[in-house]
């Protein structure tokens, strides 16, 4: 372990930690773009937009799993920079089964709560019947999501990046096989494209519970290990929340925005739907990287290799920016011909093509501000991560479209978002500099 995370050159630690990550999130990025089309070719614009409300849903399990997940592991990395590998394994095995608690109190609160939760996504008459096909079995699912999230981050803090790996692209290749079996010849529709998703991820949990209990070293689910003090706990919930928080603001935003685009109509809600699968080809590419490398930080932060983490971090910054300004390039470019592959429909083409070209056009910044806050997060800054949570997509964002819809209509709803990435940019950049420079000065 200690060759991986403190002798081994940076850009080779780095991209052997990192690459695996990426290439789960680029199956997820295969399936995201799957499920849409499986959708799309249904040809019913209310069942389209039905689905694409409920994006934040998805996220929201994704933030829960986020407490406990990136959480654990950024505590995880910093207790094995420091060599406490007992402890380690305590927190993994509380980790887990708190991940597991909380996913059944999830549920509960989602099946409850469905109506208001539907129409805070910005379900209509239309649309609402579609949105709550998805909407049930998601939630009857959410166990299998919201833990998945716990053991996939925390093997990694091992170096099992690859195991990871494989344990996501297996659950979405069987997801990815199933979506058009339940659509189509099982007539499933919006609700068959959920269940496909539960189904993968319930193979993405048993693949992982099998790499834990074989091939890691520190990681546990031994029920009798889950005991941990009320610090260790501190620990992971002061990282952990916000970690979750920068999720919720996710499905915070993206509802935000669904909101506000559904005044002008179903055509728009498509729309913002399709841009936002295809904005994720770079999205999650470059969360890959960032989560990726979460490890490494941790540990060199851990162990006290100030020097080597300062490197890390400048290098992360080059790969993350670099790789947005590159693929955001491409695909601005590409827009009206990527939006026509899912629906052809002139009217979604061209509202599809401004909302993809606006969401890209600030992605080298949000590159920045992943790697800002995924340092928080590995070194528990707890406060950095926190405003970061709460930035982008949730406080600045409110602010920004509230003001641009008043001043500028259509268009200011279009461009709040990537206004929100340029303050949000510069929040974190001076948040790094008053807490790392000093620091990393040494």
């Amino acid at each position: 372990m200690e060759e991986l995370f403190v002798k081994k050159p940076i850009p080779q630690a780095y991209f052997q930690l990192a690459l695996p990550v990426v290439f789960g999130m680029l199956a997820s990025m295969i399936y995201n773009l799957a499920d849409t089309f499986f959708v799309a070719q249904t040809q019913n614009t209310d069942l389209v937009a039905g689905v694409a409300l409920c994006t934040p849903l998805f996220s929201f399990m994704l933030a829960v799993g986020d407490i406990f997940g990136l959480g654990g592991s950024a505590l995880m990395s910093r207790l094995l920079g420091q060599k406490d590998t007992g402890t380690s394994q305590r927190v993994s095995s509380f980790c887990a089964y708190a991940g597991l608690a909380t996913s059944i109190v999830v549920t509960i609160l989602l099946l409850v709560f469905e109506t208001p939760i539907l129409h805070l996504f910005g379900a209509t008459n239309e649309t609402y019947r579609y949105a709550a096909q998805f909407y049930r079995i998601m939630a009857w699912g959410a166990l299998f999501i919201i833990f998945s999230l716990v053991p996939s981050n925390m093997i990694r803090t091992e170096g099992l990046a690859t195991q990871s790996m494989i344990a996501t692209i297996a659950g979405t290749v069987l997801t990815i096989i199933l979506d058009p079996i339940f659509i189509f010849p099982l007539h499933g529709g919006a609700a068959g494209a959920a269940l496909a998703t539960i189904t993968g991820y319930a193979l993405t949990d048993m693949i992982l519970i099998y790499f834990v209990k074989t091939r890691c070293q520190v990681n546990s689910v031994d029920w009798h290990q889950v005991k941990i003090s009320h610090a260790l706990i501190k620990g992971i919930l002061v990282i952990g929340i916000p970690a979750s928080i920068t999720n919720l603001m996710q499905s915070f935003g993206v509802a935000l925005l669904n909101n506000y685009l559904a005044h002008y109509g179903t055509t728009q809600i498509a729309a913002i739907g399709i841009a936002n699968k295809i904005y994720m080809v770079v999205m999650l590419l470059m969360v890959g990287f960032a989560f990726g490398v979460q490890p490494l930080v941790g540990y060199n932060f851990g162990a006290k290799a100030f020097p080597r983490l300062k490197k890390i971090i400048y290098f992360d910054l080059f790969v993350e920016m670099g790789l947005a300004l590159v693929l955001a390039s491409i695909l601005m470019l590409a827009a009206p011909l990527l939006v026509s592959w899912f629906m052809p429909q002139a009217a979604i083409v061209k509202a599809g093509s401004l909302l993809l070209r606006s969401l890209l056009s600030t992605t080298p910044f949000i590159g920045a501000i992943l790697v800002f806050t995924t340092v928080f997060q590995s070194t528990g800054q707890a406060l950095g991560a926190f405003i970061m949570a709460i930035a982008r997509q949730g406080i600045v964002f409110l602010i920004v479209i509230v003001l641009a819809n008043q001043l500028f209509g259509y268009l200011g709803v279009v461009l709040a978002q990537p206004i929100a990435d340029l303050i949000t940019f510069m929040i974190g950049l001076a948040i790094y500099q008053f807490k790392f420079k000093p620091l990393l000065t040494i």
